[in-house]
This record gives structure tokens, sequence and C-alpha cells, in this order.
């Protein structure tokens, strides 16, 4: 069942987030270790205006397990979505000045699906392709009618399967230190 998250699937979601932090190789997972990202991303997902927040997620629930979430925002509000981090690093006794991302993501007028990911145990089931359906509610409900998001170009799996769902290259770009390609879909 896909569903809007809720604020006790925080601990699932961070675990799945953190596959993707770690396919990114980011700094701030390194520096940090693992088990403290994952308590500061389930902390942080209490906060709604955070690129993690709860309210910015939809699940993919099956037999009362959380098999898949995607999370993401409007363009315009992608310079402040990190903000709520910045209160729980503190919290945490670490400087506001730790990012765990520093480059732009967003091309103008789309809603970015910032990230997907599908738990193990469900992967090969339809589960994120259930997911990319959703999308049109959330970006609708946002005022969108375009979806953007990047797929690292080392990933050709998952670029085939956004081509499936009707997604197509407009850009290439360079996100902590990998090249993505920039893909968009209209939805009307």
């Amino acid at each position: 069942m896909i569903r809007f998250a809720k604020k006790e699937d925080r601990f699932a979601m961070a675990d799945l987030v953190l596959v993707i932090l770690k396919d990114m190789e980011l700094p701030f997972v390194k520096e940090i270790g693992e088990a403290k990202t994952l308590e500061i991303l389930a902390d942080a997902m209490l906060e709604p205006s955070y690129r993690y927040g709860y309210t910015r997620a939809l699940v993919n629930e099956i037999d009362g397990a959380i098999a898949g979430v995607a999370f993401g925002y409007p363009d315009k509000e992608e310079a402040t979505i990190d903000q709520p981090l910045d209160r729980v690093l503190e919290q945490y006794g670490l400087s506001k000045e730790m990012k765990l991302f520093v480059d732009e993501e967003t091309m103008p007028n789309e809603w970015y699906l910032d990230t997907i990911c599908v738990a193990e145990d469900f992967r090969g089931h339809g589960v994120g392709s259930a997911l990319l359906e959703a999308l049109p509610k959330i970006a609708h409900r946002d005022g969108y009618d375009v979806i953007g998001l990047s797929v690292d170009r080392a990933n050709p799996n998952a670029k085939r399967l956004y081509e499936k769902h009707g997604f197509a290259v407009v850009a290439q770009r360079e996100i902590s230190g990998h090249l993505y390609d920039h893909m968009q879909k209209k939805t009307s």
C-alpha cells in the first residue's frame, strides 16, 4: 500500500536513506559513522520541512513493513530544506557547518525526487515502480506537473527504470563528486 509517511516510520526510512548516502560516499557519513548518522536522520525526519522530513515522504508498506520510500520537494524549497538539520546537529553537539549535501540538484519549475530506495528483501517486486507511479499525486499536491530526478550515471539499471516510467534525460551534472543524468517527466 502506498501512503504518506508517518512519524513512526522514521527508523525504517532512515535505514533506507542511509543506503543511498553510503552509495553517494558522502563525507558526512564517513566522518560521523553509520550508527550516529542513522540516529541523526531519524531525529531530523521529525522536522516536517527537512529534506527527509516525514511529510515529504511516500512509503510503500507491505505486510506492515516499509518496503520502500520516496522523498521529494519543490524546486523553490531547495535553499531551505537542509536548515532543520542544523538544529538537530546542534542537539548532538555537532557543528551546524557539517552538511550532508552542498550541491544544487533541482532545475526550475520541477518537483524533485530527492531519494527513492527499496528495502533489499523487496527489490525486484515492483515496489519502486509503485512509488514512481504515485509521485504525481504528491507533485500535484505541491502545485507541480513536472517531476525531476538525478540518476547516477554509474547506475544504468536505475536509469532504465526511470525511462520505463516516462522520464527522459534533460541535463547532466555533478553531485557530491559523481556524475548524474538529470531526468524529467511531465505528469499532465
